[in-house]
Protein backbone atom coordinates (compact mmCIF):
# COMPACT_ATOMS: atom_id res chain seq x y z
CA UNK A 1 0.00 0.00 0.00
CA UNK A 2 2.83 2.24 1.04
CA UNK A 3 4.94 1.66 -2.17
CA UNK A 4 1.41 1.62 -4.20
CA UNK A 5 0.48 5.38 -2.85
CA UNK A 6 4.35 6.75 -3.09
CA UNK A 7 4.17 6.03 -7.00
CA UNK A 8 0.77 7.23 -7.65
CA UNK A 9 2.21 10.44 -5.93
CA UNK A 10 5.39 10.52 -7.68
CA UNK A 11 4.06 9.37 -11.03
CA UNK A 12 1.21 11.83 -11.31
CA UNK A 13 3.00 15.00 -9.61
CA UNK A 14 1.08 15.36 -6.43
CA UNK A 15 3.59 16.61 -4.45
CA UNK A 16 6.77 18.03 -4.62
CA UNK A 17 9.87 17.13 -1.96
CA UNK A 18 9.47 19.37 0.88
CA UNK A 19 5.87 20.48 0.55
CA UNK A 20 3.34 21.50 3.49
CA UNK A 21 0.29 20.22 3.17
CA UNK A 22 -3.13 19.64 5.03
CA UNK A 23 -4.25 16.02 5.47
CA UNK A 24 -8.25 16.20 5.77
CA UNK A 25 -8.88 13.45 8.62
CA UNK A 26 -12.36 12.17 9.64
CA UNK A 27 -11.42 9.73 11.97
CA UNK A 28 -12.84 6.76 9.44
CA UNK A 29 -11.12 4.00 7.68
CA UNK A 30 -10.00 5.91 4.81
CA UNK A 31 -8.36 8.83 6.38
CA UNK A 32 -6.61 7.21 9.30
CA UNK A 33 -5.11 5.26 6.31
CA UNK A 34 -4.39 7.80 4.50
CA UNK A 35 -2.80 9.62 7.20
CA UNK A 36 -0.67 6.90 8.50
CA UNK A 37 1.05 6.45 5.06
CA UNK A 38 1.55 9.95 4.12
CA UNK A 39 2.89 9.91 7.92
CA UNK A 40 5.26 6.60 7.04
CA UNK A 41 6.64 8.45 3.63
CA UNK A 42 6.74 12.30 5.01
CA UNK A 43 10.47 11.33 6.31
CA UNK A 44 12.03 10.15 3.66
CA UNK A 45 10.45 12.48 1.13
CA UNK A 46 10.55 16.07 4.15
CA UNK A 47 6.48 16.89 3.88
CA UNK A 48 5.47 18.69 6.43
CA UNK A 49 2.21 17.18 7.08
CA UNK A 50 -0.67 19.58 9.03
CA UNK A 51 -4.00 17.47 10.38
CA UNK A 52 -7.20 18.91 9.88
CA UNK A 53 -10.25 17.42 11.29
CA UNK A 54 -14.10 19.18 10.57
CA UNK A 55 -16.54 18.11 13.26
CA UNK A 56 -19.96 18.57 11.23
CA UNK A 57 -21.87 17.94 14.54
CA UNK A 58 -24.23 15.72 13.15
CA UNK A 59 -24.18 12.72 15.70
CA UNK A 60 -23.86 14.45 18.69
CA UNK A 61 -21.27 12.43 21.16
CA UNK A 62 -20.12 10.12 18.29
CA UNK A 63 -19.20 13.31 16.55
CA UNK A 64 -17.17 14.64 19.08
CA UNK A 65 -15.24 10.87 19.37
CA UNK A 66 -14.29 11.27 15.98
CA UNK A 67 -12.51 14.30 16.49
CA UNK A 68 -10.88 12.98 19.79
CA UNK A 69 -9.40 10.11 17.56
CA UNK A 70 -8.14 11.97 15.59
CA UNK A 71 -6.23 14.70 17.56
CA UNK A 72 -4.78 11.72 19.79
CA UNK A 73 -3.34 9.83 16.35
CA UNK A 74 -1.99 13.41 15.71
CA UNK A 75 -0.23 13.67 18.82
CA UNK A 76 0.79 10.41 18.78
CA UNK A 77 2.32 11.19 15.59
CA UNK A 78 4.43 14.36 16.41
CA UNK A 79 1.84 16.66 13.93
CA UNK A 80 0.33 19.75 13.88
CA UNK A 81 -3.50 19.45 14.51
CA UNK A 82 -6.38 22.04 13.72
CA UNK A 83 -9.84 21.45 14.18
CA UNK A 84 -13.20 23.04 13.21
CA UNK A 85 -16.91 22.81 14.00
CA UNK A 86 -20.36 23.81 12.63
CA UNK A 87 -23.76 23.16 13.01
CA UNK A 88 -24.04 21.66 9.77
CA UNK A 89 -28.46 21.38 10.14
CA UNK A 90 -28.80 24.60 10.65
CA UNK A 91 -26.82 26.07 7.78
CA UNK A 92 -28.50 23.55 5.45
CA UNK A 93 -31.70 25.19 6.57
CA UNK A 94 -30.46 28.89 6.62
CA UNK A 95 -29.05 28.36 2.90
CA UNK A 96 -31.59 25.70 1.40
CA UNK A 97 -29.56 23.05 0.99
CA UNK A 98 -29.39 19.81 1.78
CA UNK A 99 -27.55 18.40 4.70
CA UNK A 100 -24.71 16.64 2.36
CA UNK A 101 -24.01 19.75 0.11
CA UNK A 102 -23.93 22.03 3.05
CA UNK A 103 -21.73 19.63 5.08
CA UNK A 104 -19.67 19.84 1.90
CA UNK A 105 -19.38 23.44 1.40
CA UNK A 106 -18.58 23.93 5.18
CA UNK A 107 -15.64 21.37 5.30
CA UNK A 108 -14.07 22.75 2.03
CA UNK A 109 -14.22 26.34 3.53
CA UNK A 110 -12.77 25.18 6.92
CA UNK A 111 -9.90 23.56 4.76
CA UNK A 112 -9.11 26.60 2.24
CA UNK A 113 -9.03 28.83 5.64
CA UNK A 114 -6.51 26.82 7.71
CA UNK A 115 -4.48 26.22 4.59
CA UNK A 116 -4.57 30.07 4.05
CA UNK A 117 -3.36 30.88 7.36
CA UNK A 118 -0.58 28.31 7.09
CA UNK A 119 0.52 28.98 3.98
CA UNK A 120 -0.20 25.74 2.32
CA UNK A 121 -1.22 25.43 -1.12
CA UNK A 122 -2.17 21.33 -0.97
CA UNK A 123 -4.95 19.41 1.18
CA UNK A 124 -4.82 16.03 0.26
CA UNK A 125 -8.01 14.22 0.59
CA UNK A 126 -9.13 10.13 1.15
CA UNK A 127 -11.30 9.40 -1.34
CA UNK A 128 -10.63 6.12 -2.85
CA UNK A 129 -11.47 3.56 -5.77
CA UNK A 130 -14.86 2.58 -4.19
CA UNK A 131 -15.94 5.93 -3.99
CA UNK A 132 -15.22 6.60 -7.52
CA UNK A 133 -17.84 3.74 -8.31
CA UNK A 134 -20.22 5.10 -5.96
CA UNK A 135 -20.20 8.05 -7.55
CA UNK A 136 -20.52 6.90 -10.82
CA UNK A 137 -23.21 5.46 -10.53
CA UNK A 138 -25.28 7.99 -8.34
CA UNK A 139 -24.21 10.30 -11.11
CA UNK A 140 -25.19 8.51 -13.92
CA UNK A 141 -29.09 7.85 -12.47
CA UNK A 142 -28.90 11.76 -12.11
CA UNK A 143 -27.93 12.52 -15.84
CA UNK A 144 -24.78 12.87 -15.49
CA UNK A 145 -22.53 14.28 -18.40
CA UNK A 146 -19.51 13.11 -19.34
CA UNK A 147 -17.57 15.18 -16.99
CA UNK A 148 -19.17 14.50 -14.33
CA UNK A 149 -19.47 10.45 -14.92
CA UNK A 150 -15.31 10.65 -15.72
CA UNK A 151 -15.49 11.27 -11.46
CA UNK A 152 -13.52 12.52 -8.86
CA UNK A 153 -9.76 13.70 -10.35
CA UNK A 154 -6.39 12.63 -8.48
CA UNK A 155 -5.35 16.74 -8.15
CA UNK A 156 -8.35 19.66 -8.68
CA UNK A 157 -8.70 22.69 -7.70
CA UNK A 158 -10.64 23.15 -3.96
CA UNK A 159 -14.33 24.62 -4.88
CA UNK A 160 -14.27 27.47 -2.30
CA UNK A 161 -10.40 28.66 -3.69
CA UNK A 162 -9.30 27.92 -6.73
CA UNK A 163 -5.65 28.65 -5.65
CA UNK A 164 -6.13 25.94 -3.29
CA UNK A 165 -5.26 22.21 -4.72
CA UNK A 166 -7.12 18.87 -3.60
CA UNK A 167 -5.04 15.82 -4.40
CA UNK A 168 -6.27 12.06 -4.07
CA UNK A 169 -3.10 9.64 -3.09
CA UNK A 170 -5.02 6.62 -2.76
CA UNK A 171 -7.85 6.87 -5.77
CA UNK A 172 -6.61 3.57 -6.88
CA UNK A 173 -6.55 1.47 -3.77
CA UNK A 174 -10.20 -0.12 -2.88
CA UNK A 175 -12.17 -0.37 0.67
CA UNK A 176 -10.79 -3.75 0.99
CA UNK A 177 -7.26 -2.91 0.60
CA UNK A 178 -7.83 -0.12 2.93
CA UNK A 179 -9.19 -2.26 5.63
CA UNK A 180 -6.26 -4.97 4.95
CA UNK A 181 -3.78 -2.08 5.65
CA UNK A 182 -5.40 -0.99 9.00
CA UNK A 183 -5.64 -4.53 10.01
CA UNK A 184 -2.03 -4.99 9.12
CA UNK A 185 -0.84 -2.03 11.00
CA UNK A 186 -3.31 -2.15 13.88
CA UNK A 187 -4.88 1.41 12.55
CA UNK A 188 -7.46 2.64 14.77
CA UNK A 189 -10.54 4.10 13.52
CA UNK A 190 -14.19 4.85 14.08
CA UNK A 191 -17.42 3.61 11.85
CA UNK A 192 -19.65 6.05 11.21
CA UNK A 193 -23.29 4.62 11.66
CA UNK A 194 -24.61 7.10 9.41
CA UNK A 195 -22.85 5.43 6.46
CA UNK A 196 -25.26 2.09 6.95
CA UNK A 197 -28.65 4.70 6.57
CA UNK A 198 -30.42 3.63 3.18
CA UNK A 199 -32.19 7.14 3.74
CA UNK A 200 -29.44 8.73 1.65
CA UNK A 201 -29.07 7.49 -2.12
CA UNK A 202 -25.08 6.78 -2.35
CA UNK A 203 -25.72 4.27 0.64
CA UNK A 204 -28.46 2.65 -1.35
CA UNK A 205 -26.24 1.93 -4.10
CA UNK A 206 -23.60 1.14 -1.80
CA UNK A 207 -25.55 -1.32 0.09
CA UNK A 208 -27.86 -2.37 -2.65
CA UNK A 209 -26.68 -2.09 -6.21
CA UNK A 210 -23.35 -2.41 -5.84
CA UNK A 211 -23.45 -5.92 -4.33
CA UNK A 212 -26.18 -6.99 -6.56
CA UNK A 213 -24.13 -5.72 -9.75
CA UNK A 214 -20.93 -7.71 -8.24
CA UNK A 215 -22.94 -11.03 -7.45
CA UNK A 216 -25.31 -11.59 -10.69
CA UNK A 217 -23.82 -9.17 -13.52
CA UNK A 218 -19.92 -8.52 -13.43
CA UNK A 219 -17.56 -9.65 -10.52
CA UNK A 220 -14.84 -7.40 -11.37
CA UNK A 221 -17.47 -4.35 -11.27
CA UNK A 222 -14.70 -1.86 -9.70
CA UNK A 223 -12.30 -2.64 -12.10
CA UNK A 224 -14.18 -2.17 -15.15
CA UNK A 225 -16.17 0.88 -13.94
CA UNK A 226 -12.96 2.57 -13.27
CA UNK A 227 -11.39 2.02 -16.75
CA UNK A 228 -15.22 3.29 -17.97
CA UNK A 229 -14.57 6.10 -16.04
CA UNK A 230 -11.02 6.67 -17.58
CA UNK A 231 -12.21 6.59 -21.17
CA UNK A 232 -15.51 9.01 -20.58
CA UNK A 233 -12.65 11.02 -18.71
CA UNK A 234 -10.14 11.63 -21.47
CA UNK A 235 -12.88 12.07 -23.91
CA UNK A 236 -14.44 14.80 -21.80
CA UNK A 237 -11.03 16.00 -21.51
CA UNK A 238 -10.66 16.41 -25.46
CA UNK A 239 -13.94 17.30 -25.98
CA UNK A 240 -13.82 20.43 -23.32
CA UNK A 241 -10.34 21.42 -25.24
CA UNK A 242 -11.47 21.48 -28.44
CA UNK A 243 -14.81 23.78 -26.90
CA UNK A 244 -12.31 26.39 -25.61
CA UNK A 245 -9.76 26.36 -28.81
CA UNK A 246 -12.66 27.03 -30.67
CA UNK A 247 -14.00 29.57 -28.37
CA UNK A 248 -11.18 31.29 -27.97
CA UNK A 249 -10.39 31.35 -31.64
CA UNK A 250 -13.82 32.60 -32.36
CA UNK A 251 -13.06 35.72 -29.91
CA UNK A 252 -10.09 36.68 -31.39
CA UNK A 253 -8.27 35.78 -28.44
CA UNK A 254 -5.73 33.01 -29.41
CA UNK A 255 -3.78 34.22 -26.00
CA UNK A 256 -5.45 31.66 -24.08
CA UNK A 257 -5.10 28.52 -26.59
CA UNK A 258 -1.88 27.70 -25.99
CA UNK A 259 2.15 28.96 -26.53
CA UNK A 260 4.77 27.77 -29.55
CA UNK A 261 4.20 24.18 -31.17
CA UNK A 262 0.95 23.85 -29.09
CA UNK A 263 -0.64 26.46 -30.23
CA UNK A 264 0.16 25.85 -33.83
CA UNK A 265 -0.64 22.53 -33.46
CA UNK A 266 -4.24 23.25 -32.12
CA UNK A 267 -4.87 26.23 -34.64
CA UNK A 268 -3.78 23.64 -37.44
CA UNK A 269 -6.98 21.39 -36.48
CA UNK A 270 -9.48 21.69 -38.78
CA UNK A 271 -12.91 21.53 -36.39
CA UNK A 272 -11.44 24.35 -34.03
CA UNK A 273 -10.34 26.73 -37.60
CA UNK A 274 -12.28 26.42 -40.04
CA UNK A 275 -16.24 24.86 -38.79
CA UNK A 276 -18.88 27.02 -37.99
CA UNK A 277 -21.42 26.70 -35.08
CA UNK A 278 -23.82 24.11 -37.01
CA UNK A 279 -20.68 21.64 -38.59
CA UNK A 280 -19.27 21.27 -35.12
CA UNK A 281 -19.60 17.45 -33.67
CA UNK A 282 -22.55 17.49 -31.44
CA UNK A 283 -20.61 17.03 -28.17
CA UNK A 284 -18.34 19.89 -28.78
CA UNK A 285 -21.47 22.22 -29.83
CA UNK A 286 -23.00 21.15 -26.22
CA UNK A 287 -19.60 21.25 -24.40
CA UNK A 288 -19.38 25.22 -26.28
CA UNK A 289 -22.36 26.30 -24.64
CA UNK A 290 -22.10 24.75 -21.46
CA UNK A 291 -18.60 26.82 -21.37
CA UNK A 292 -20.87 30.31 -21.91
CA UNK A 293 -23.31 29.68 -19.44
CA UNK A 294 -20.77 28.55 -16.51
CA UNK A 295 -19.19 31.83 -17.63
CA UNK A 296 -22.39 33.50 -16.70
CA UNK A 297 -22.77 31.45 -13.75
CA UNK A 298 -25.25 29.39 -14.44
CA UNK A 299 -25.65 26.18 -13.75
CA UNK A 300 -26.53 23.80 -16.74
CA UNK A 301 -28.79 20.72 -17.48
CA UNK A 302 -29.42 18.62 -20.34
CA UNK A 303 -32.78 20.34 -21.29
CA UNK A 304 -31.72 23.78 -21.12
CA UNK A 305 -28.30 23.20 -23.08
CA UNK A 306 -30.32 21.10 -26.13
CA UNK A 307 -32.79 23.96 -26.51
CA UNK A 308 -30.52 26.55 -26.58
CA UNK A 309 -28.41 24.11 -29.49
CA UNK A 310 -31.78 23.20 -31.38
CA UNK A 311 -33.27 26.65 -31.43
CA UNK A 312 -31.11 29.66 -32.31
CA UNK A 313 -32.33 33.36 -31.09
CA UNK A 314 -35.08 32.14 -28.61
CA UNK A 315 -34.19 33.42 -25.54
CA UNK A 316 -34.87 30.74 -22.90
CA UNK A 317 -35.55 31.91 -19.02
CA UNK A 318 -32.75 30.88 -16.99
CA UNK A 319 -33.44 32.46 -13.90
CA UNK A 320 -35.67 35.49 -12.21
CA UNK A 321 -35.20 38.44 -14.83
CA UNK A 322 -32.81 36.58 -16.79
CA UNK A 323 -32.83 34.96 -20.37
CA UNK A 324 -30.16 33.97 -22.53
CA UNK A 325 -30.61 32.97 -26.49
CA UNK A 326 -27.69 31.30 -28.57
CA UNK A 327 -27.33 33.16 -32.22
CA UNK A 328 -26.35 31.24 -35.18
CA UNK A 329 -22.72 31.48 -34.89
CA UNK A 330 -22.46 29.94 -31.55
CA UNK A 331 -22.33 33.15 -29.15
CA UNK A 332 -24.78 33.25 -26.37
CA UNK A 333 -27.12 36.53 -25.64
CA UNK A 334 -28.40 37.38 -22.77
CA UNK A 335 -30.79 40.01 -21.32
CA UNK A 336 -31.80 40.72 -17.80
CA UNK A 337 -34.93 42.55 -18.53
CA UNK A 338 -38.17 40.69 -17.30
CA UNK A 339 -40.45 39.47 -20.48
CA UNK A 340 -43.17 42.43 -21.20
CA UNK A 341 -46.78 40.99 -19.34
CA UNK A 342 -44.79 37.67 -17.54
CA UNK A 343 -45.52 37.54 -13.86
CA UNK A 344 -42.10 37.67 -12.13
CA UNK A 345 -42.92 36.93 -8.57
CA UNK A 346 -41.47 33.24 -7.31
CA UNK A 347 -41.14 31.41 -3.91
CA UNK A 348 -38.91 29.47 -2.86
CA UNK A 349 -40.05 26.27 -1.31
CA UNK A 350 -37.52 23.35 1.14
CA UNK A 351 -39.29 20.23 1.15
CA UNK A 352 -36.87 18.54 3.38
CA UNK A 353 -38.47 18.67 6.72
CA UNK A 354 -41.26 15.88 4.88
CA UNK A 355 -44.23 17.33 4.72
CA UNK A 356 -45.70 21.22 4.79
CA UNK A 357 -47.86 23.10 3.16
CA UNK A 358 -47.68 27.09 1.52
CA UNK A 359 -50.00 29.72 -0.52
CA UNK A 360 -48.58 31.02 -3.64
CA UNK A 361 -50.79 33.34 -5.82
CA UNK A 362 -54.22 32.00 -4.79
CA UNK A 363 -53.41 28.11 -4.93
CA UNK A 364 -52.49 26.44 -1.33
CA UNK A 365 -49.57 23.89 -1.90
CA UNK A 366 -49.57 20.63 0.23
CA UNK A 367 -46.86 18.01 0.55
CA UNK A 368 -45.41 14.98 2.53
CA UNK A 369 -42.77 12.63 1.74
CA UNK A 370 -43.13 8.52 1.93
CA UNK A 371 -40.60 6.06 1.93
CA UNK A 372 -40.26 2.68 1.59
CA UNK A 373 -39.97 -0.01 -1.84
CA UNK A 374 -43.54 -0.96 -1.55
CA UNK A 375 -46.05 2.28 -1.83
CA UNK A 376 -49.10 2.41 -0.41
CA UNK A 377 -52.15 2.32 -2.49
CA UNK A 378 -53.52 6.10 -2.73
CA UNK A 379 -57.08 6.94 -4.37
CA UNK A 380 -56.39 9.19 -7.56
CA UNK A 381 -58.52 12.37 -7.59
CA UNK A 382 -58.16 15.37 -9.02
CA UNK A 383 -55.59 18.14 -7.73
CA UNK A 384 -53.08 15.78 -6.05
CA UNK A 385 -50.16 13.80 -7.93
CA UNK A 386 -47.16 11.56 -6.64
CA UNK A 387 -43.73 12.14 -8.08
CA UNK A 388 -40.39 10.63 -7.31
CA UNK A 389 -39.14 12.59 -4.34
CA UNK A 390 -35.48 11.96 -5.25
CA UNK A 391 -35.58 13.00 -8.49
CA UNK A 392 -37.65 16.68 -7.74
CA UNK A 393 -34.75 17.30 -4.97
CA UNK A 394 -35.14 19.03 -1.82
CA UNK A 395 -36.15 22.68 -3.22
CA UNK A 396 -38.10 23.51 -5.19
CA UNK A 397 -39.31 26.98 -6.71
CA UNK A 398 -43.03 28.04 -7.67
CA UNK A 399 -43.99 30.51 -10.26
CA UNK A 400 -45.70 31.56 -13.43
CA UNK A 401 -45.02 30.66 -16.41
CA UNK A 402 -42.18 32.28 -18.47
CA UNK A 403 -41.29 32.55 -22.09
CA UNK A 404 -39.25 29.73 -23.57
CA UNK A 405 -39.98 27.03 -20.87
CA UNK A 406 -40.13 24.12 -21.53
CA UNK A 407 -41.94 21.03 -20.12
CA UNK A 408 -42.21 17.10 -21.07
CA UNK A 409 -45.80 15.84 -19.81
CA UNK A 410 -45.89 12.12 -19.25
CA UNK A 411 -45.95 9.73 -22.07
CA UNK A 412 -44.24 12.51 -24.58
CA UNK A 413 -40.64 11.69 -25.96
CA UNK A 414 -39.27 14.56 -25.29
CA UNK A 415 -39.94 18.39 -23.81
CA UNK A 416 -41.96 21.22 -25.53
CA UNK A 417 -42.24 25.04 -25.40
CA UNK A 418 -44.94 25.29 -22.69
CA UNK A 419 -46.85 27.91 -25.08
CA UNK A 420 -47.89 24.97 -27.93
CA UNK A 421 -49.12 22.96 -24.94
CA UNK A 422 -51.15 25.53 -24.12
CA UNK A 423 -52.30 26.45 -27.72
CA UNK A 424 -53.01 22.55 -28.14
CA UNK A 425 -55.12 22.80 -24.96
CA UNK A 426 -57.23 25.98 -26.16
CA UNK A 427 -56.15 27.62 -22.97
CA UNK A 428 -56.73 31.42 -23.37
CA UNK A 429 -54.12 33.64 -23.44
CA UNK A 430 -55.24 35.74 -20.46
CA UNK A 431 -55.45 33.21 -18.38
CA UNK A 432 -51.59 31.31 -19.22
CA UNK A 433 -49.77 34.03 -17.25
CA UNK A 434 -51.72 33.04 -14.24
CA UNK A 435 -50.79 29.85 -14.07
CA UNK A 436 -48.24 28.23 -11.85
CA UNK A 437 -45.84 25.87 -12.56
CA UNK A 438 -43.42 24.23 -9.96
CA UNK A 439 -39.48 23.93 -10.96
CA UNK A 440 -36.98 21.48 -9.24
CA UNK A 441 -33.90 23.94 -8.11
CA UNK A 442 -31.62 21.44 -9.76
CA UNK A 443 -33.41 21.92 -12.87
CA UNK A 444 -36.97 20.70 -15.25
CA UNK A 445 -40.70 21.64 -14.08
CA UNK A 446 -41.96 18.79 -12.93
CA UNK A 447 -45.57 20.02 -12.40
CA UNK A 448 -47.11 22.50 -14.58
CA UNK A 449 -51.14 23.66 -13.24
CA UNK A 450 -54.08 22.13 -15.55
CA UNK A 451 -51.70 19.88 -17.45
CA UNK A 452 -50.39 16.35 -16.60
CA UNK A 453 -47.30 15.54 -14.69
CA UNK A 454 -43.93 15.44 -16.07
CA UNK A 455 -42.32 12.29 -17.60
CA UNK A 456 -38.63 13.01 -16.01
CA UNK A 457 -40.22 13.01 -12.42
CA UNK A 458 -42.92 10.03 -12.50
CA UNK A 459 -42.32 7.07 -10.38
CA UNK A 460 -40.83 3.78 -11.48
CA UNK A 461 -39.72 0.56 -10.27
CA UNK A 462 -36.48 2.48 -9.01
CA UNK A 463 -38.06 5.14 -6.97
CA UNK A 464 -37.64 4.93 -3.34
CA UNK A 465 -39.06 8.01 -1.94
CA UNK A 466 -42.53 9.56 -3.02
CA UNK A 467 -43.60 12.96 -3.30
CA UNK A 468 -47.18 13.35 -2.32
CA UNK A 469 -48.04 17.14 -3.90
CA UNK A 470 -51.86 18.26 -3.61
CA UNK A 471 -52.76 21.62 -4.40
CA UNK A 472 -56.03 23.83 -3.86
CA UNK A 473 -57.46 27.08 -5.64
CA UNK A 474 -58.89 29.17 -3.19
CA UNK A 475 -60.30 32.92 -3.26
CA UNK A 476 -57.51 35.41 -4.13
Amino acid sequence: MIQRIEQNIRNRHLLKRGQALLVAVSGGLDSMVLLNVLHALSARHRWKLTVAHFNHQLRGQSSDADERLVRQTAGLLKLPFVAGRADVVQFAQKSKLSVEMAARKLRHEFFARMARDRRISVVALAHHADDQVELFFLRALRGAGSEGLAGMKWRSPSPVDKKLVLIRPQLEATKADLSAFARENKIRFREDATNASLDLPRNRIRHELLPLLHRRYQPALTKTIRRLMDIVGAEAEFVSKSAKQWLCRRRGDESQIGTGKQKRKMLETPCIVSCNFKKLPVAVQRRVLQVQLADLGIATDFELVEQLRRSPDVFVSVRRNFSVARTETGKLNFRSQPTAGFKADELKVNLNAGAGEVDFNGVRFQWALATGTKPARLRQFAGREIFDADKVGGQIILRHWRAGDRFQPIGMKSAVKLQDLFTNQKTPRAQRRELIVAESAVGGIFWVQNLRMAERFKLTLKTRRRLIWHWQCHSR
